[in-house]
């Protein structure tokens, strides 16, 4: 008697899987991992059960895979990548979250580790005094404000940057394999991008500024054996500076010096 196998919905406006020799016990194999990764565990039990059974049956599979299952496994895999797309974005800006900035900056120096040219950039971006925005003009304003500023933020970023939400209204500009001077141009004419917005098309009187601070390290300066959040604590105290200075400004080191792009930008009154 065969086994009718666990029920797998439909889907026919799914493209087919490319490669229509996938087995019967490969495909369950797959349909199950997929529903373990979404903590489904009772059917993904039944699916892996299912592929065992399969596996050491003494009958013949059929030749074909049936388009059901391969239409189901296309559902499941994009469910899949949607949900994964989903847990990395920060609900608010869609840029990518906290969760997803400590993986990958784990991910890049351990990488390092096998070239001795690796290097890496990081830019710490705040805006300048963004309670008084929401103070002065509600939260629905400041969470324009935020989106707006992401979308600046991420013009013209190097290939293999991207930005991050740090939290609240701190942000990071990640520049994996781009050396200093590129990082503190990146961050220079993110500030000038955003001072220059016209942010009264939002709401009359409305004025946005950021102030960045810009850590970079190669290889060779240790990239690959320090704690993946120390370039994020050197960045944060280069903005510290970058505030102490007057606000509107990007901080780096050249050396042991910091230095100052931008102007300035004078407190709201």
């Amino acid at each position: 008697m065969q086994h009718p196998g666990p029920h797998l919905e439909t889907r026919a406006d799914l493209a087919d899987p490319e490669d229509d020799a996938t087995s019967l016990v490969e495909l369950y194999e797959s349909v199950a991992d997929l529903l373990a990764s979404r903590g489904e565990w009772r059917q993904a039990y039944e699916h892996l059960r299912y592929a065992l059974e399969l596996a050491t049956s003494d009958r013949a599979l059929p030749p074909h895979v049936p388009q059901r299952f391969r239409l189901e496994v296309a559902r499941l895999r994009r469910e899949h990548a949607e949900a994964r797309e989903q847990s990395i974005r920060d609900a608010l800006t869609a840029s990518y979250n906290r969760r997803y900035l400590d993986q990958r900056l784990l991910e890049v120096v351990e990488q390092a580790g096998g070239s001795a040219s690796a290097e890496l950039a990081v830019a710490l971006v705040d805006l300048d005094w963004f309670k008084s925005v929401n103070d002065t003009f509600g939260h629905l304003v400041g969470d324009r404000v935020l989106q707006q500023v992401v979308e600046l933020l991420q013009v013209g970023l190097p290939e293999g940057a991207f930005c991050a939400r740090y939290g609240g209204e701190e942000f990071v500009l990640m520049l994996p394999g781009v050396d200093g001077a590129a990082a503190i141009t990146v961050a220079e004419a993110a500030r000038a991008r955003i001072e220059r917005y016209p942010w009264s098309t939002i709401v009359l009187g409305l004025r946005v500024t950021v102030s960045i601070g810009v850590a970079h390290q190669r290889a060779t300066d240790g990239l690959t054996r320090a704690n993946p959040e120390q370039q994020l604590r050197t960045a944060d105290g280069l903005l510290y500076a970058a505030k102490q200075s007057g606000r509107n400004a990007v901080a780096y080191r050249v050396g042991g010096e910091v230095r100052l792009s931008g102007a300035p930008a004078r407190r709201p009154r």
